[in-house]
């Protein structure tokens, strides 16, 4: 007889499972935790990357348990990915999970073979397929295609984290729906309460990110080479930050996130040139701050900026120029009658954690209501 206890009597066992902790996602995962660790006995196993902060502890709740799976590697590794499988699959056995859910395309692909399930509710985010991702040959994209291709036949749901990266997993499988990401706008105001701008200073085009081929450096210094006047920073590091050329451009490297608030909080245009996104952490912050945003039209950002209406989509360097110099000539007052104020109003009425938290709580609870449904019916004594 199962061993599955009615959930009215007992907090269900979560485990997130995460090798990209860096960027955006590590932001997504540390607000999703702090909230849904109030509905369940989460546990989070993760890798670490450059990126990761090296406090990063500090910023989950100590009821969280982490548990670093010491061979999730972002590259392909055969060795490693192996060692990686077994890892999880020792780590679910231990801690007996509830619910599952895996976040980003290696732990999507490991897990969905690692686990079953039809015995243990199985959930998937992508956060930006690896198919998508256009720094990858030809031959390297169709093999990550196929392998999303086959892995989608396991037994598991897949959450994408816009409509549009949704619209994307439609295409392998019809177990599927979304949750937009969103971002803890209380303690990201109480940061923002912390700092002070530091006054006047030229007008600056900020961006936040790894220096990779996904975010678009090469379009990035061409931008800021059509703007002389205009300072440009990137907040950030990465292997392409030689591309950066433009005497305009500064790079910051990695900062802390009191740091990263205070560059943001004095410059005056957020910037986002990416090839693909899945819904980018920074582009919703910065509508929360009230940056005026230009962004690339891909997946992703289309999804939240609507055009001229609470940001500009761009798709060539001209437009990408014309809407920063718009937002140049406009005062303070016409940005936040406009632009600004309709960004900020989407995130506190749609784009936050709190919203965000509670479409998975609800899909999890949903499914292991539903298990307990079916483990009553089939094991109910006959009448």
């Amino acid at each position: 007889m199962s061993s599955f206890v009615p959930l009215k009597h007992k907090q269900p066992k979560l485990l997130s499972v995460v090798e990209a902790m860096g960027g955006g996602i590590f932001t997504y995962i540390v607000d999703l935790s702090n909230l849904l660790v109030n509905s369940f006995d989460l546990y989070l196993a993760y890798g670490i990357r450059p990126q990761t902060p090296s406090n990063y502890k500090n910023y989950f709740d100590k009821r969280i348990h982490l548990i670093e799976v010491q061979n999730f590697t972002r590259s392909l590794s055969v060795s490693k990915d192996f060692k990686a499988f077994f890892e999880i699959k020792k780590i679910a056995k231990d801690i007996k999970p509830n619910i599952i859910h895996l976040h980003s395309s290696k732990a999507g692909v490991l897990g969905r073979w690692a686990f079953n399930g039809h015995k243990i509710p199985l959930f998937y985010t992508p956060h930006g397929y690896s198919f998508l991702m256009t720094n990858y040959g030809f031959v390297k994209r169709t093999l990550f295609r196929l392998i999303e291709t086959v892995s989608a036949w396991r037994y598991c749901t897949t959450i994408s984290c816009s409509k549009g990266e949704h619209q994307e997993t439609l295409k392998f499988t019809k177990s599927a729906t979304y949750v937009d990401n969103g971002i803890d706008i209380g303690s990201l105001q109480k940061l923002i309460g912390t700092i002070r701008e530091s006054g006047t200073h030229p007008f600056t085009a900020y961006t936040l990110g790894r220096i990779c081929n996904q975010k678009n450096p090469k379009l990035f210094n061409k931008i800021a080479e059509r703007l002389p006047n205009v300072r440009f920073i990137w907040i950030g590091d990465g292997e392409l930050r030689n591309q950066l050329t433009a005497p305009n451009i500064a790079i910051t490297g990695w900062k802390d996130r009191t740091d990263v608030l205070k560059l943001v909080m004095d410059a005056d245009v957020f910037l986002l040139t990416s090839l693909w996104e899945g819904l980018p952490i920074s582009l919703l912050e910065s509508m929360f701050m009230k940056k005026p945003c230009v962004v690339s039209d891909v997946i992703g950002n289309q999804n939240v900026i609507k055009d001229g209406v609470n940001g500009y989509l761009c798709s060539s360097v001209e437009q990408f120029v014309s809407s920063i110099g718009k937002i140049a000539s406009m005062s303070k007052e016409q940005e936040q009658s406009s632009l600004t104020n309709n960004a900020y109003q989407d995130i506190v009425y749609h784009y936050n954690s709190s919203v965000m938290a509670k479409g998975y709580r609800n899909i999890y609870m949903g499914r292991l209501n539903q298990l307990e449904q079916e483990e009553h019916y089939k094991y109910r004594a006959p009448t």
